[in-house]
């Protein structure tokens, strides 16, 4: 089975879930659009994952590369190709399906929770928890398009995850990231004087250990569902 991935700058990648990918013994293959490399045809891949980064989705005279993967991202869901997005991902998600993506009321920085509304009541939710902790860093939210589940919340951002058909995925939030994932991206992006009701600092967000288990955890359970299920077999 192919996984495609689609990075966005050289700091943010897979985290996590480049080990599930490769246990599982999938071909896992990638685009690193800043650098502004081919995409694949949408029919040598059998899942994508499409990964964050600092820019906005409509920044597209700053970074060309995003009109054409926008396009892209449209024709693999038209496929139904399990589409799995992840912060900007996921608002690049809502924006080809003709959703808003505007800043949020809050920046969020750190973890904090999620909580699961009633938006989505079928299989793929089952073993998903109704309260988990997430790590945030957004400061852009999107409306929900038209025809997809809302069924994820927080307190700092009302919109934080949506379903789309049957195999597509979109969430504002990251269970992916590792420590060292957290570190390379406050190098290029934090700041210690940076400071709100939803932002923490290096240090909070490293030093609960167990989070990133129990995150890597409903990542699992996430994929199995959304994405792996969905994927020939």
């Amino acid at each position: 089975m192919r996984i495609h991935y689609l990075k966005h700058v050289s700091f943010e990648g897979l985290g996590s879930m480049e080990n599930m990918f490769i246990e599982r013994g999938y071909d896992l293959s990638r685009t690193c659009m800043y650098e502004d490399q081919s995409l694949p045809s949408i029919h040598d891949i059998d899942a994508l994952i499409i990964m964050g980064g600092p820019m906005g989705v409509n920044d597209d005279d700053s970074y060309p590369w995003l009109t054409l993967e926008k396009e892209f991202i449209e024709s693999v869901i038209k496929l139904e190709v399990p589409v799995f997005g992840v912060c900007l991902g996921a608002q690049l998600i809502a924006n080809v399906l003709g959703a808003q993506v505007t800043k949020n009321v809050h920046e969020e920085i750190g973890w904090f929770p999620v909580n699961r509304t009633k938006g989505l009541m079928d299989a793929r939710v089952e073993n998903l928890p109704t309260r988990f902790d997430a790590l945030h860093w957004h400061g852009d939210t999107f409306d929900i398009p038209d025809g997809a589940s809302n069924f994820l919340t927080s307190d700092g951002c009302a919109n934080q995850g949506f379903a789309y058909g049957d195999s597509t995925l979109a969430l504002q939030f990251h269970l992916e990231m590792l420590p060292s994932n957290v570190e390379a991206i406050y190098q290029e992006c934090g700041s210690a004087d940076k400071s709100g009701q939803y932002i923490h600092g290096l240090g909070e967000m490293l030093a609960p250990a167990e989070k990133y288990q129990e995150a890597n955890n409903v990542l699992k359970n996430i994929l199995e569902t959304f994405v792996f299920q969905k994927m020939p077999q």
